[in-house]
């Protein structure tokens, strides 16, 4: 295997040959000189600090691509260079495809998403008790059939596996809250959507993508994780373990399914974005529900159909990010900017995500005063608080000592809650910076709200109570 230095030889490629598929379509890059070598030294950076092997990365604005670049090494052992055409898996972005598809099926008037999931499978877990719209808006407390970690998860999901023994691992358990309750991240969800598209429209899943989606909107280069083997130029995929880069473990196609199992190209889901959103996959009125934030009765889900709905430097932002064991991307609209940012990484840590971390980065070159704004100090900082704050972080990483926490909060963290944390937050690494953003009252509790900074493209919101002893009483992460 290469070593780490040798993986990002040649970060920079500006490549326009054919990788994955046949187009040779010239890249336009429309953004002025300085800017895009700005971009380019940006992600560069990213990317060494990721340590990923290379990236895609393109702009949109106002519809017209005005940026496309490839870092990088698709293949490092062969020295082979990422193209802009390269295929990279985009995981968990497959669902909006499949959330695309049961919506054109309602509008062909072949199911309804508010009636529950026994219409269409009776035998599924749960199936009485959740709807299709709670399952597009991972409302419906159904278990993830993916939780799970270690060594014996992924050998697991390197056999394939049928869509009854899937099930079968969530069938016996309760549902996780009560539908409609609040929000939770769960495969399970698109992965019984996707059989529902089947029942429905008597097609397999793959083939009514192909159908309806691929042929029409000729993406040539989109595929799945079980056709790899026969993509041109398909980006190998890498991840850390035990601190050392290697090449990452495959997912079987049958464990990613209709939750998360395409490869695609910058081109080709450009043009899935721009279809979807014209109103050529499903009615404007249909895109409308799945770019909402679905209300929960807890507040918001920030998640609409296949979609996160939230916000990143302070500005709304619509999009999915997709991880496997060997890639991480991201799909992400700005619909203030009308600027749309896809980053393709074959690096495939958890946490922080680079495809994620790309788009942000990329984002913050675009619009620099957009970013220094939402970056900087609000008024009334105390410096002994944000001592406090950043220490109680650390402690939160390491699982250590927590000596500022108040006596309540460290028995419960020591107690076994803190591990959580630790799995968590350790792998974002020591804070670079923690920024102050003010002051929030709740239930007569003053909360102190900071940003904490990790190197490029990476934060976290982090806010702590603080009791009258001065100690850390409680915490919010994310």
């Amino acid at each position: 295997m290469m070593g780490r230095s040798g993986i990002l030889i040649g970060l920079l490629s500006l490549l326009t040959a054919a990788g994955c598929g046949a187009s040779t379509a010239a890249e336009p890059t429309q953004l002025s000189p300085p800017l895009a070598e700005k971009i380019d030294t940006d992600v560069a950076r990213a990317l060494h600090r990721f340590e990923s092997p290379g990236a895609a990365v393109m702009v949109v604005r106002g519809g017209h691509a005005v940026f496309v670049r490839a870092y990088g090494m698709r293949d490092p052992a062969r020295k082979l260079p990422v193209r802009t055409d390269t295929c990279f898996e985009i995981g968990s972005i497959t669902k909006q495809f499949t959330a695309a598809a049961i919506l054109q099926l309602q509008e062909a008037g072949k199911l309804q998403i508010d009636r529950p999931l026994a219409d269409y499978l009776p035998g599924a877990p749960h199936a009485k008790d959740v709807t299709l719209r709670e399952m597009l808006t991972m409302t419906s407390g159904l278990h993830d059939y993916l939780d799970g970690s270690g060594a014996a998860m992924e050998r697991l999901m390197g056999s394939p596996a049928s869509y009854r023994e899937i099930v079968a691992r969530i069938a016996p358990l309760p549902l996780d809250f009560p539908p409609g309750s609040k929000w939770s991240y769960s495969n399970t969800n698109y992965l019984l959507l996707g059989r529902v598209i089947e029942t429905v429209s008597g097609e397999a899943y793959r083939d009514y993508l192909q159908h309806h989606f691929f042929g029409p909107l000729h993406m040539a280069d989109t595929h799945t994780t079980a056709e790899e083997g026969h993509v041109p130029g398909m980006a190998i995929g890498y991840r850390h373990a035990n601190g050392t880069l290697e090449i990452a473990p495959r997912i079987d196609a049958s464990w990613g399914g209709a939750a998360g199992f395409l490869v695609t190209t910058l081109a080709d889901l450009a043009k899935w974005d721009a279809a979807l959103r014209n109103g050529k996959v499903v009615s404007k009125a249909g895109y409308r529900q799945m770019t909402t934030s679905f209300m929960a009765k807890n507040g918001s889900a920030n998640y609409g159909f296949g979609f996160f709905v939230d916000s990143v430097y302070g500005q709304p932002r619509i999009g999915h990010t997709g991880g496997s064991l060997a890639f991480t991307t991201a799909d992400e609209y700005f619909p203030k900017q009308d600027t749309r940012v896809i980053a393709f990484t074959n690096q495939g840590d958890e946490t922080p995500e680079a495809g994620e971390a790309l788009t942000n980065v990329v984002f913050a070159d675009l619009y620099p005063a957009v970013a220094a704004k939402a970056l900087t100090p609000a008024a009334g900082e105390s410096t002994n608080i944000t001592a406090a704050v950043r220490d109680a972080f650390r402690e939160l990483q390491t699982g250590k000592d927590y000596k500022r926490f108040s006596a309540r909060l460290k028995g419960k963290l020591a107690g076994g809650i803190g591990s959580n944390f630790v799995t968590g937050l350790a792998p974002y690494g020591a804070p670079t910076a923690a920024i102050f953003k003010g002051i929030r009252r709740d239930t007569n509790q003053d909360w102190y709200e900071y940003i904490m900074q990790f190197g490029p493209g990476v934060s976290l919101p982090f806010a702590v109570r603080i009791d009258k002893d001065g100690a850390v009483a409680g915490i919010s992460v994310g």
